[in-house]
């Protein structure tokens, strides 16, 4: 399992961008679905995903 998470690390790490630009959108989506009534969290929470990827958050 520690292989597949090196792997993934690795992976993540060399597309930092592509994976913030996913975690964009995913929250946009989340925010859309909920009725924008937990914007600050699920903000948030992305950004914390994002700092949590590669070498941290490539979109402002």
């Amino acid at each position: 399992m520690s292989k597949l998470l090196d792997k993934a690390k690795e992976l993540f790490g060399k597309h930092d961008d592509k994976v913030d630009q996913g975690l964009d959108k995913a929250a946009q989506q989340a925010d859309q679905r909920t009725g924008q009534q937990y914007t600050d969290k699920i903000e948030k929470g992305s950004q914390v995903a994002k700092e949590h990827t590669g070498e941290g958050d490539t979109t402002k």
